[in-house]
């Protein structure tokens, strides 16, 4: 898959022993990392959609910490090489990754299966209650080429 530019993502290893796992998610020597604004923790629930939601300034780095995700990221840059291109990318409890998504590229994700997916979101930048970096389109979107086949009756957005 062509990788939208400024996209990154990176294989996340699990480190096992006797006692259980350890992953390590983001570091500053990773070629990947730019620098640290804050971390949360969001969910979604199964079969729910979080899109379309993109930022001016700040950087995100997406894992899923527990459940599956399906992520997709659209740019929206009109100056960049892959202007209106799509990435799709599954990732959770089989497949450990990070993935860096740059501004101005628009992102979502949907639950996949039947559990709550937690996602740990790392940020370049603080979130400002006053003025926020926010970009925001609804997951059905005529603007944005990508089917997340809703689910009716269910909150998304």
């Amino acid at each position: 898959m062509k990788l939208i530019q400024g996209v990154a993502v990176r294989e996340l290893k699990s480190i096992h022993d006797e006692r259980g796992w350890l992953v390590e998610i983001l570091r500053s020597d990773w070629d990947i990392f730019e620098k640290f604004g804050q971390a949360y923790i969001t969910t979604a629930y199964p079969g729910v959609v979080k899109a379309w939601h993109g930022h001016r300034k700040q950087t995100d780095y997406f894992t899923c910490i527990d459940g599956v995700l399906k992520v997709a990221l659209y740019d929206s840059r009109t100056n960049s090489a892959t202007y209106r291109e799509i990435n799709e990318f599954f990732i959770g409890e089989e497949t450990r990754a990070i993935i860096k998504i740059p501004p101005l590229v628009y992102h979502g994700f949907k639950a996949i299966g039947t559990k709550t997916a937690y996602v740990l979101n790392v940020t370049t930048e603080l979130y400002d209650y006053k003025n926020p970096d926010e970009l925001r389109l609804p997951p059905d979107t005529k603007e944005i080429a990508y089917e997340w086949r809703l689910t009716p009756g269910l909150k998304h957005g």
